[in-house]
């Protein structure tokens, strides 16, 4: 095959083994209503998983570790063969992969029937084996510059790995070591390839609009390199020493410092068109997570350090990866990139359910029904997903034309 297109014309089995992001992004849309409606019933009592993680374990492990752990797979297959010009995964191979993320999920959530090692192994071996995929792709195609995103992937999975071995010793997992260095892994992924894509794909908007508006800085400028470093560190302080007030100004510094950052992007006029406009809201919720931990740290000791933390895993990590995954599947799909009437309300329950959960930390009278509309807000974000996109992620479109 002498492109990506030509490989994915000549599957002739299902469409949603045509591309990584196919089955990847359906099927962590389609976990993330599954797993909230989970756990609302687990909140309510009206339910209780064969799961050797206690409920907020579990919750935490599978909204970043699960959800997180798929869309970063259906990127990464899909981006890779642009970045190194070599084929794709495609067909049965993939369908294999997409096979491990499920059996990860299965096992975590029926974990009492296996041993911890054995759990371990299982939700581990999609993340391993796509490591293993992913550098052989960047070494064969001389892609050094990517390396970066491979070494964020390691250190992803190894929180995973940590995170099974602290439930495995008994200690709560959700406040552990690994689910801090798998949250910062995921916001280093969204500092580097959002500082990537939403500085490019507003540049590319505005000259599209023209009118001569102020066009966004280039990025991975030596201000971007610089910024990333702070939050490096801030994130690696935060790590290892959750609660002390150095953590608390590190974090300060660096949320500071990405506010800058995003202001560089000239994201105002992008008001006009919501599949960019979200790029710009899903990326502030990072200094906005990182401000509110610093401040929890330095001035509340740590009353509200779990909602600060939502900002990043439901407002970062949840709305980016569905601007993420919408924009994708509209390019990838032939389709035009404008977010139509049912994107935009996507994107509306997202920030409701992010809004939400974040009242619901800082007004306790009232956090059990801000809890349920926060839930319900996330179902309507992914199961709306599932409504619009998955018809694109399901068939190829009708003439076939595929975007490599």
């Amino acid at each position: 095959m002498s492109s990506t297109a030509e490989q994915m014309r000549a599957w002739r089995g299902p469409a949603i083994l045509s591309f990584g992001f196919r089955p990847f992004f359906l099927g962590a849309a389609v976990w993330a209503v599954l797993a909230m409606v989970l756990w609302v019933a687990m909140l309510a009592g009206a339910l209780r998983l064969p799961s050797t993680l206690d409920p907020v374990s579990w919750h935490a492990h599978e909204f970043l570790f699960g959800y997180l752990s798929a869309v970063v797979t259906g990127f990464l297959l899909t981006a890779v063969p642009n970045w190194t010009g070599r084929l794709p995964i495609v067909g049965w191979p993939l369908g294999g992969l997409f096979a491990l993320w499920i059996a990860g999920r299965v096992a975590v959530a029926a974990s009492t029937a296996l041993p911890p090692v054995a759990v371990a192994i299982v939700d581990l071996a999609l993340p391993v084996t796509l490591g293993l995929v992913i550098g052989r792709e960047i070494v064969a195609g001389r892609n050094w510059r990517n390396l970066v995103v491979l070494a964020m992937l390691a250190v992803f999975t190894l929180a995973n790995a940590l995170f099974h071995w602290e439930a495995a010793s008994g200690a709560y997992a959700a406040k552990g070591y690994g689910l801090r260095l798998g949250l910062g892994a995921g916001m280093m992924m969204i500092a580097v390839i959002g500082g990537r894509i939403v500085p490019s794909f507003t540049r590319n908007w505005l000259v599209r609009l023209g009118g001569g508006a102020r066009l966004p800085a280039p990025p991975m400028q030596t201000l971007d390199k610089l910024v990333l470093l702070v939050l490096l560190a801030a994130l690696l302080l935060w790590v290892a020493i959750p609660t002390h007030p150095l953590s608390g100004v590190a974090l300060l510094l660096a949320g500071g410092a990405h506010v800058l950052r995003l202001a560089r992007w000239a994201g105002g006029p992008s008001w006009r068109e919501p599949l960019v406009l979200v790029l710009h809201v899903g990326y502030a919720f990072l200094p906005l997570g990182a401000l509110a931990l610093g401040a929890d740290i330095l001035w509340t000791g740590g009353l509200y350090a779990a909602t600060a933390q939502h900002l990043w895993l439901a407002g970062a990590v949840g709305l980016m990866t569905l601007a993420v995954m919408s924009r994708a599947t509209l390019g990838h799909t032939g389709r035009p990139l404008v977010a139509g009437a049912g994107t935009v309300a996507i994107y509306g329950a997202m920030v409701l359910a992010v809004l939400a959960r974040i009242c619901a930390g800082v007004l306790p009278a009232e956090a059990a029904w801000l809890h349920t509309v926060a839930g319900l807000g996330w179902i309507a974000a992914f199961g709306g997903f599932c409504a619009v996109y998955g018809p694109l992620l399901l068939h190829l479109p009708a003439d076939k034309r595929l975007r490599a």
